[in-house]
């Protein structure tokens, strides 16, 4: 079966590789992310998933195709924090998820042959210490938050930040592997096979 995954993160295709799946081919889907008035973050994280799905099988115009789209988004309460591209859009991130819980709400979809659709949303809290001025300042300075959901990316430096999380870590990184694994294992994707491929490799 031929897996698509429509992504160019990097962060999800390194995801992936922890359970053994390497898709066949990356088409990395365009669509406009602005979310709609009143639109909440979970909503907002399962259309984009849906939507990227949908652009990736136009694109390829395979039906036999499997594919793979997530989508990530930061809130605070109902607001929806940017994928900063600006310093000034970071550090106003920073200074409002200072010292305090947020969620992160990762969408995944996988449309199969026949259109056929398979759709999670998964939430994790997280909770960040009180940040001074001087991790602010080093933070902006790192340019890590470039191209972020809320300006942060907790496998990197941010992960000094991160006083408490309840829920998936993978799913911060931006693709819950647990329910990932389970959709694509619905779909009829070997997915066991490719698990039962990572162990071999691993301690004896």
């Amino acid at each position: 079966m031929r897996l698509v995954l429509a992504s160019a993160s990097p962060r999800r295709r390194d995801l992936l590789a922890q359970i053994g799946v390497a898709p066949d081919d990356i088409v990395a889907a365009d669509i406009d992310e602005t979310p709609l008035k009143g639109e909440a973050p979970r909503s907002l994280a399962l259309r984009l998933a849906m939507e990227k799905a949908a652009a990736a099988a136009a694109s390829l115009g395979d039906e036999r195709a499997l594919i793979l789209a997530a989508d990530t988004v930061v809130a605070c309460g109902r607001r929806i924090l940017p994928k900063t591209e600006a310093e000034a859009e970071a550090r106003a991130c920073l200074a409002l998820l200072s010292g305090r819980a947020h969620r992160v709400y990762s969408g995944v979809a996988v449309r199969g042959p026949g259109a056929t659709l398979r759709t999670r949303c998964v939430m994790t809290r997280v909770t960040f210490k009180n940040l001074s001025a001087e991790e602010k300042d080093a933070y902006s300075a790192s340019g890590e938050w470039r191209g972020k959901a809320g300006g942060y990316a907790i496998q990197g430096k941010a992960a000094a930040f991160v006083r408490a999380l309840s829920g998936s870590y993978a799913n911060v990184v931006g693709l819950p592997l647990y329910e990932t694994a389970n959709i694509l294992r619905g779909a009829g994707y070997p997915i066991d096979a490719a698990i039962a491929g990572v162990s071999e490799g691993g301690p004896s």
